[in-house]
């Protein structure tokens, strides 16, 4: 599998678009017709927190660095591991999933992250994807509490970078 992850620029924009809304209505899956929005790659491409995996010529994922406060004012962080940063809006065409490209954007993630100057990583996943957790579990998450934001009920998940 040949593939290049690359920043998100606004040519990406339709393409990034279609690929949210290709998520809308897929099982855990909080999002809507409203979020994310192009008002959300506008926040992502204004802070160069967006990145696509591209294949055959095709955006096939894509990922951004978050900054949600609410989700930065939760109590279950462990402050030693600050400065943390937040992986958010992981998205893959659906058929294409299955194929490994949410691990490979996640490894990618927490690799920018790093290169970004954060000792650690936190994010929320929906408390009945199973699929979702077993990925990161792959990874050596610890799970840090739980909570309800978005009409969701979530896992907080923590590690070190």
């Amino acid at each position: 599998m040949e593939y290049q992850i690359v920043k998100a620029t606004e040519a990406d924009r339709e393409e990034i678009l279609s690929l949210y809304r290709m998520q809308i209505g897929r099982e855990f899956c909080p999002w809507d017709e409203h979020y994310p929005s192009n008002e959300t790659i506008d926040y992502d491409l204004d802070r160069d927190s967006l990145f696509v995996l591209r294949s055959d010529g095709k955006i096939k994922a894509a990922i951004s660095l978050e900054y949600d406060e609410a989700v930065e004012e939760l109590t279950c962080w462990d402050k030693n591991l600050e400065p943390e940063g937040e992986l958010a809006r992981l998205a893959v065409l659906p058929d294409e999933q299955n194929k490994g490209y949410a691990r490979i954007m996640l490894k990618f993630g927490m690799e920018e992250l790093v290169r970004r100057g954060y000792n650690g990583i936190h994010f929320l996943v929906n408390k009945y994807n199973i699929k979702a957790i077993r990925s990161y579990e792959v990874f050596g998450f610890n799970k840090v509490g739980e909570c309800h934001m978005y009409d969701q009920d979530y896992i907080c998940y923590e590690k070190k970078l």
